[in-house]
């Protein structure tokens, strides 16, 4: 995976813009999917509608990517991003959902094209090229991965293997959260982006997850009035005062980050987090998109916190 910046991290995860459909409609990621709930077409999403099942999708997005693969639709995916590298088997290219070309894109032919972020205008390019465009927006909540998961199922005539996608999430998110210590003060943590410091919020995606396990956020104070997005750059003096119990680490394959670097840095050693070895190393891939491989996140996050006495 290429080197992002934190900042470029940070921007594309807060982005909210609505969905935009091609053939020159748009389209909303809050307007209920109809029709195509077994497989039949036409179906429309919000204001997309699709005549036939698409044979040649480009995903631009790699959580869109995962998703698409995880409902079944593998073997409609002809062309991914040169950052979707899950699963192996996606045809992976050279195409760039940070710096989409429309001519680049056209040249695949696709009948359908997903995508996270409308960059360079990339929506309306497409649309005038009469390309189908469906914009997955970097998720808030987990019912949006839920809802993005079933629009994805509808378009491509998966929906009931969407559906099985979405409960089978529920029921482990369940299963993983259902027993956690009971606790009278709840355990705080770190989430780093990058060295540089950037985190996230509670108000963000991967800050829900955190919620799930029953964690507190020391980020949440930098950014009260969510001018950040929700992705502050924290110093390293507020994180000493703050004390996490926990550090995470998504910047271990960017930035090659572990635990050790982390040991290693000045100031740092009094923090209870290292002081108790309490610095969990995560996979960056996982630990920024909203797939179905969300699930693995925080397994790892309770398996790492749960052992810790209540």
């Amino acid at each position: 995976m290429s080197r992002r910046t934190p900042r470029l991290f940070a921007t594309a995860l807060a982005a909210g813009v609505l969905l935009l459909g091609g053939c020159a409609e748009k389209t909303s990621t809050d307007t209920p999917a109809s029709g195509g709930s077994g497989g039949a077409f036409p179906v429309t999403v919000g204001n997309l509608t699709l005549e036939k099942r698409p044979e040649k999708i480009v995903s631009l997005s790699p959580t869109a990517t995962e998703m698409l693969f995880a409902i079944g639709a593998g073997k409609q995916v002809t062309a991914v991003d040169d950052q979707s590298n899950y699963p192996a088997e996606a045809p992976r290219t050279d195409l760039s959902g940070y710096q989409p070309n429309a001519e680049a894109i056209a040249a695949k032919s696709p009948d359908l094209v997903v995508l996270s972020n409308n960059l360079n205008k990339i929506v309306d390019q497409l649309v005038a090229l009469k390309i189908p465009v469906l914009q997955t927006p970097a998720a808030t909540t987990l019912d949006d991965s839920y809802r993005q998961l079933t629009d994805l199922g509808t378009l491509t005539g998966h929906r009931s293997e969407a559906d099985a996608v979405v409960q089978k999430m529920k029921d482990e998110i369940t299963a993983l959260t259902k027993d956690l210590p009971k606790r009278t003060e709840k355990p705080t943590y770190f989430h780093e982006l990058g060295p540089e410091l950037y985190t996230a919020t509670s108000k963000t995606f991967i800050g829900t997850i955190y919620a799930l396990a029953g964690l507190e956020n020391i980020a949440d104070a930098s950014d009260a009035d969510g001018k950040n997005g929700g992705y502050p750059q924290l110093s390293q003096e507020v994180i000493v005062k703050a004390n996490p119990d926990f550090i995470f680490l998504s910047d271990t394959k960017c930035c090659k980050q572990s635990a050790d670097t982390v040991k290693a840095r000045s100031g740092w050693s009094g923090i209870t987090a290292v002081k108790n070895n309490q610095i969990v190393e995560l996979d960056d891939d996982i630990a920024s998109r909203w797939g179905p491989r969300v699930v693995e996140l925080l397994k790892v996050i309770v398996d790492a916190t749960a052992k810790v006495p209540a």
